[in-house]
């Protein structure tokens, strides 16, 4: 019985990685793990592209919540979509560059002002929930 059950299991576990795998080449299914979302989820495109547009990321939502605020900030990827999305709530005003500055931390700030968090400066996760990023 433990037999067929962990060659059920197994079976499950290559199925599923095909499918992610087959899924991840078809050339008109694009995923994008730090597409803007709205407090609904539903996501929208920018009008325009970004220089961190191109960086590396992850293809899935779900790998960013495990990640600690500091790993955050060195990933250019991750702090080009926070700097969209403090601009689109009206914090930010500079360009995405993809580096955790010192107007991007003043931004983050403010933004901890306004809805009474903590004021750090950093991501931390009350920030990311409030910018909808994981």
């Amino acid at each position: 019985m433990t037999r067929l059950c962990s060659l059920l299991l197994a079976f499950a576990l290559v199925l599923g990685a095909a499918a992610e795998t087959s899924l991840a080449r078809t050339p008109f299914f694009y995923r994008d793990g730090l597409a803007p979302r709205d407090e609904w989820g539903r996501l929208y495109q920018s009008p325009s592209l970004t220089p961190t547009d191109a960086d590396p990321r992850y293809s899935v939502r779900f790998h960013y919540y495990f990640k600690g605020s500091r790993t955050l900030q060195r990933d250019p990827a991750y702090v080009g979509a926070v700097q969209n999305a403090l601009r689109r709530l009206g914090y930010y005003c500079g360009e995405t560059d993809g580096i955790y500055s010192a107007e991007v931390s003043d931004a983050v700030a403010r933004l901890q002002k306004n809805h009474g968090f903590l004021v750090t400066g950093t991501l931390n996760v009350a920030v990311r929930r409030t910018l909808y990023l994981p």
